[in-house]
């Protein structure tokens, strides 16, 4: 028996060899696959830090501009603002003037928009009321230097104020909603200018 023992001592320690082989392959791999694992997860942490970053900088960079443009529509808006506030002021001053300045400012424009034809000048009825004694005679000097002839009508029109030429029923609109109007965007450049720079 003591060859039997022998035999089976022997295939016990091949057996435990083989076992122990066996386990620290397995050992050897287990920590192999634990360390390509812990890599693999700094890797995916660091790239998923990464995109976040990159989306968070990418999130605040477009709350900026976003921020950025609401802020420039504000201050255009409230620009804006202030520019039509500035020519409703500047349209009352002109129809609240005196008399005397407001007929004068009236020749003027007529001295820059008559034409040289026979026509006739229309006021609104506030205006027709108010003329100065020596406006007709002011209002014939005007158009002659257009080489035409403007008198008043006996008609009456309903604008805030300037007037209407008639040249045989065509009219040239100058009222002064109509004088502001046609020179809006150059007056409001020139407020910008004054208010902004």
């Amino acid at each position: 028996m003591a060859g039997l023992e022998k035999i089976i001592g022997e295939i016990s320690l091949s057996s435990d060899t083989l076992v122990k082989e066996l386990l620290d392959k397995a050992g050897a791999e287990a920590a192999e696959i634990k360390q390509k694992a812990e890599k693999e997860a700094e890797e995916s942490v660091a790239r998923i830090r990464r995109e976040s970053e990159t989306r968070l900088s990418d999130s605040k960079a477009r709350a900026q501009s976003a921020a950025a443009l609401a802020r420039r529509q504000l201050l255009l808006q409230e620009k804006q603002n202030l520019i039509g506030e500035v020519m409703e002021k500047a349209k009352k001053k002109f129809l609240e003037m005196p008399d005397a300045q407001y007929f004068d400012a009236v020749i003027k424009l007529v001295q820059k928009n008559a034409l040289a034809q026979d026509g006739e000048i229309v006021f609104n009825e506030r205006d027709k009321k108010r003329l100065p004694a020596n406006f007709a005679q002011s209002l014939a000097k005007a158009a002659e230097k257009k080489g035409g002839k403007l008198k008043v009508s006996d008609k009456s029109t309903p604008i805030d104020g300037g007037f209407i030429l008639s040249y045989g029923g065509v009219d040239q609109n100058c009222s002064v909603s109509a004088l502001f109007e046609e020179g809006a965007e150059t007056l409001q450049d020139k407020i910008q200018t004054l208010l902004f720079e």
